[in-house]
């Protein structure tokens, strides 16, 4: 098992093959459909008030029932991935098929995918803070940032490449 604690460095990922089990530690962030194609709006205003370089970003909700990822092949989430890795999202852990535009576009920024077990419960359990920090009139589908210790992931694409 390989340890990454944010911010997520490109030595960190360099040192990782696809297939590699790692957990996360520090602080990431949440996102699905409401919320991610938001957070582009922002970039691209250069108004996001927290920096995304080195960042991790799940593709999830959170509720009291907690946190398990979403898919992130969706259109409005997948779209995301290209501009945030660009804007230094080092991690996007979901789960789901990626298309070959968002694996070339994730290997051309240095950022990978990471799926980890569905498993609400297990995830829930690694999330030590929660804190709303964009978009709360979208409920659970808002913007929160975690402190977590111990997401545990498989990294499914890195440099091109995928399981």
């Amino acid at each position: 098992m390989k340890e990454l604690i944010t911010p997520i460095t490109d030595d960190d990922l360099n040192n990782l093959q696809i297939g590699d089990k790692i957990t996360i530690s520090g602080t990431i962030y949440t996102g699905r459909d409401a919320a991610l194609p938001q957070l582009v709006e922002l970039i691209e205003k250069n108004k996001v008030p927290f920096d995304l370089k080195g960042s991790v970003i799940m593709h999830t909700a959170f509720s009291a029932a907690g946190i398990a990822p979403t898919t992130s092949s969706k259109e409005e989430i997948e779209s995301t991935i290209a501009p945030l890795s660009r804007a230094g999202v080092k991690i996007h852990i979901g789960k789901g098929r990626l298309s070959d535009e968002t694996v070339d576009a994730l290997g051309m920024h240095n950022s990978i995918f990471v799926i980890t077990p569905p498993v609400a419960a297990l995830l829930t359990d690694c999330v030590l803070e929660k804190k709303c920090v964009l978009f709360e009139n979208e409920g659970m589908e808002a913007m929160y940032e975690l402190k977590v210790k111990n997401i545990p992931g498989i990294v499914a694409v890195q440099d091109k490449k995928r399981i």
